[in-house]
C-alpha cells in the first residue's frame, strides 16, 4: 500500500503521465483501457504493484492461466520501452521492453503482446518472444532467471 501512495505523487510505472490519471483508474475499475496500448501499459503497471487480480481480469478468458500471473517475489521493475503500436478492428499487437531486476540481475523482456476487443473491452491474448525461438509466457521467462 504504501508504493500506490508514492505512485498518486508521482509518474506512472508505465512511463506516462501521472498514476492517479494514467493507470490507476484502469486497475481500481473506473474505466476501461481505450485502446490495446494501454492496457498493455496498464498490465506492465499491475507487475510492478503485484496486482495479480487485475491481470487475470484484463487476460483474455480462452488463453488465461488457471493459476495466479505473479509468482516471482523479489522482481524489481525498471522500466519500460513501448517500440510499436497496431490496431486493426478488434485486433491489435504491441511490441514493447520491459527492464527488470531479479537478485540484482538486470534482464530485458521484449515481447510483442496480442489482444483483442470483445464487447468493447480490450483484453491481453498472448505474447511471442522476438529473440527467442520458442515461445513463452512472461512468468515462464521470469522463472527462467530466478
Amino acid at each position: 500500500m504504501k508504493l500506490k501512495k508514492q505512485l498518486r505523487e508521482t509518474g506512472c510505472p508505465c512511463g506516462g503521465k501521472a498514476y492517479a490519471t494514467c493507470c490507476a483508474p484502469l486497475l481500481s475499475g473506473a474505466r476501461q483501457a481505450a485502446s490495446a496500448e494501454e492496457l498493455m501499459r496498464s498490465r506492465y503497471t499491475a507487475y510492478t504493484l503485484a496486482d495479480d487480480a487485475y491481470l487475470r481480469a484484463s487476460w483474455a478468458a480462452q488463453t488465461r492461466p488457471a493459476t495466479p500471473t505473479i509468482s516471482e517475489a523479489g522482481v524489481q521493475w525498471l522500466g519500460l520501452d513501448v517500440r510499436r503500436h497496431v490496431e486493426e478492428g478488434n485486433e491489435a499487437s504491441v511490441e514493447f521492453v520491459a527492464r527488470y531486476k531479479i537478485d540484482g540481475r538486470a534482464y530485458r523482456l521484449h515481447e510483442i503482446s496480442r489482444f483483442v476487443r470483445e464487447d468493447e473491452c480490450w483484453y491481453y491474448l498472448d505474447g511471442r518472444f522476438p529473440e527467442q525461438t520458442a515461445s513463452k509466457s512472461m512468468t515462464a521467462r521470469l522463472k527462467e532467471h530466478v
